[in-house]
């Protein structure tokens, strides 16, 4: 939408000095007609998709805290060096001691750091979309150019982007290290790229769950809470109910209980198609079979998430 500009008059229109003062007006009479002419904005228009990049932009540089305050830097960069050092650490052993391997592989790093991603999660998700509800400016963003829909996808997929960075970066530290300590470059790549397979979907579930989650309320700390409680229960709740199967002699039940939480579905579908080890209770991972039931359960978790934010988001803007 053109905005238009005033020009600036180079000085105000009077009538003439000579000109008959009107009877109807007053003696001493000072009123002038000032010529405020408008011009049509003639420069670049970036458009719908600008607004959109703009928007990623904004949110992925918020989501470590960059363009903002210092102590909004804090957590999200503590978290990030909290999960490298343990990387790093394990290449340095690596390296000094000559092994043949890495002590832990690509698929299971972010299984084993899963309480720092979720804290991260529910660290950003609200910082993401609860200060815009607080604040009611999203019906700001909706004016023009972007829509419902373009507030969604830039929202989702900065955080997601953020939670792949978090997640990423780890295991390209491993793997250089892995290529200094010189380990079989092949295993290593192929390692390499499942990790990446892995984490991607991670990041693309866990930022669904969390923006879900935080949409609800405008309240920081109340997102926060929510979305820390939702991610631990789940996860002990599962990880309880698979130790009491696989006591009970009931390994059957154990990849099917796994299905009910946003860590354990992760590890079974890296488990089944990714040749990962999994972290079930007695290594019982799930098969090829069940598998297709995991990847259909993350996927369709993923679409249910971005449908209930375009659902909530189409309700805030009207």
């Amino acid at each position: 939408m053109a905005v238009e500009q005033p020009t600036q008059a180079s000085a105000p229109t009077s009538a003439p000095a000579s000109a008959p003062t009107p009877a109807s007006a007053p003696p001493g009479d000072q009123s002038r007609i000032h010529n405020i002419g408008y011009r049509a904005y003639d420069g670049p228009r970036l458009g719908r998709s600008y607004a959109v990049r703009s928007l990623y932009s904004q949110s992925l540089r918020g989501a470590y805290g960059l363009g903002r305050s210092a102590k909004s830097k804090v957590l999200p960069m503590l978290l990030f060096v909290v999960m490298c050092v343990p990387a790093a650490i394990m290449v340095a052993v690596a390296v000094f001691t000559k092994a043949k391997d890495l002590p832990v592989d690509y698929t299971r790093y972010a299984i084993l750091m899963q309480a720092v991603i979720s804290l991260y999660v529910a660290s950003q998700a609200p910082q993401s979309v609860s200060r815009d509800l607080r604040f009611k400016t999203v019906p700001l963003y909706f004016s023009r150019p972007i829509e419902t829909a373009d507030y969604v996808r830039a929202k989702y997929a900065a955080l997601a982007s953020a939670l792949f960075a978090l997640t990423a970066v780890p295991l390209l530290v491993l793997y250089v290290g892995a290529l200094l300590a010189k380990l079989d470059f092949a295993d290593q790549t192929k390692g390499f790229a499942q990790g990446l397979v892995s984490v991607a979907l991670l990041s693309l579930l866990f930022a669904g769950i969390g923006l879900v989650i935080a949409s609800v309320t405008p309240r920081r700390g109340f997102g926060i809470a929510a979305v820390i409680a939702v991610m631990t229960i789940l996860y002990g709740a599962v990880s309880t109910l698979q130790a009491i199967a696989d006591a009970q002699n009931s390994s059957g039940a154990v990849p099917w209980i796994g299905l009910f939480s946003p860590v354990t579905l992760i590890d079974g579908l890296q488990s089944a198609f990714l040749g990962a080890e999994s972290a079930f209770p007695g290594g019982i991972g799930p098969g090829q079979g069940e598998g297709v039931v995991y990847v259909l359960a993350v996927l369709g978790l993923i679409a249910a998430c971005y449908g209930l934010l375009l659902r909530r988001y189409r309700k805030v803007g009207l």
